[in-house]
């Protein structure tokens, strides 16, 4: 599809929403008011900056036909001249943003994110390399001034991790977070070996857009929730309290457990905010399969089966496959400096995007 039919959909949409958005019916119905309000906010910018594009170009065509009238007035040609090279400079600065404007318009671009990271293969060196990944999103969402916070975990030996599940918010979180999804491999001879031999390891990542109650209606006779004693170390920080929390979703079969937080309406909130993100990602694979394949212009799949990075410690470099640029900079993407490979994946994208319209 072309960028311009993209835009006169966009701009379609957003005038449709405006007719919707002042229908009595639909404001009587909150729910709907705000679904339909949230997307015309979201579009608003692009569309009113296509019509703007679309005012321009019609006038430049008058001009245009002007000029032709009027061969042989020299003065009146001079003036047109003039107000036709301002405004072609100003449609031309309108389309490269609209271009850039279209790119980020996917449906979730602005949403906040849950992001899951599980060790995969290589025992207790993956589960390290699990909590250095989350450590790194930690410090990259600290550097973009975004707000994170941890929803569940479990706790490896080693100071590694399993599993963990958290959140990040703030201002194109989705957008540029939504690379990171896929299987990240380190290859580094482990703390435990005594052979020094480089072993290679892997987590995965997956980053799903988050659902709200707009997005998504959950019927709580659909839900089996158990609570239980959540597991320690031992010591003081034992809950004595069945505090944990473990929902399941009985049609989709979908379980979540929360027990980071010592209290059950805590951790059931927890719970909730990833059960519901998980049902909204099931929700929208399909549309989003149908959009992918439509475009084919994605770095990557985005599923987390897919090998998409490797962290290479005996010679200090990172390589992202899908683009194929390595950096010789390891410490320093560890420590979240991630916007150079961000950007270089952003920038791929939006090549293959200009290559398909």
């Amino acid at each position: 599809m072309s960028m311009f039919k993209k835009l006169d959909e966009i701009l379609m949409r957003y005038k449709e929403l405006e007719s919707l958005t002042m229908d009595p019916n639909i404001v009587r119905d909150i729910q709907q008011y705000q679904k339909y309000a949230k997307e015309m906010a979201r579009i608003r910018g692009i569309a009113t900056r296509y019509e703007r594009y679309l005012k321009i170009k019609a006038e430049i065509k008058d001009l245009k036909d002007d000029l032709k009238a009027h061969e042989g007035d020299s003065d009146y040609r001079s003036l047109v001249e003039e107000e036709l090279e301002t405004l072609e400079t100003e449609v031309k600065g309108l389309d490269n943003k609209l271009e850039e404007e279209l790119f980020e318009q996917d449906s979730d671009s602005d949403k906040d994110i849950i992001m899951e990271i599980r060790a995969g293969t290589g025992g207790v060196e993956a589960a390290l390399f699990a909590a250095e990944l989350y450590r790194m999103y930690t410090k990259y969402s600290a550097k973009k001034g975004w707000v994170f916070e941890r929803l569940s975990s479990s706790s490896s030996e080693k100071g590694g991790l399993k599993e963990v599940i958290f959140s990040v918010s703030g201002e194109g979180v989705y957008g540029r977070m939504y690379y990171e999804s896929g299987t990240h491999r380190v290859q580094r001879v482990p703390v435990t070996e005594a052979s020094g031999r480089i072993h290679t390891s892997a987590a995965t990542v997956a980053v799903l857009p988050e659902a709200e109650d707009v997005d998504l209606k959950i019927n709580n006779a659909d839900l089996k929730i158990d609570v239980f004693r959540a597991g320690g170390r031992g010591g003081q920080h034992v809950n004595v309290t069945d505090s944990a929390v473990r929902i399941t979703h009985v049609p989709s079969g979908l379980v979540v457990t929360c027990q980071d937080e010592r209290s059950q309406h805590k951790n059931k909130a927890k719970a909730m905010r990833v059960l519901r993100t998980r049902l909204y990602e099931k929700m929208q694979k399909e549309h989003q399969d149908k959009i992918a394949q439509e475009r084919k212009v994605q770095v990557g799949s985005g599923d987390r089966s897919e090998k998409i990075r490797t962290y290479n410690f005996p010679d200090g470099r990172v390589t992202d496959h899908r683009i194929g640029l390595t950096l010789h900079r390891l410490e320093e993407i560890l420590e979240g400096d991630l916007d150079e490979i961000v950007d270089a994946l952003k920038e791929e994208e939006r090549r293959r995007m200009r290559g398909q319209s």
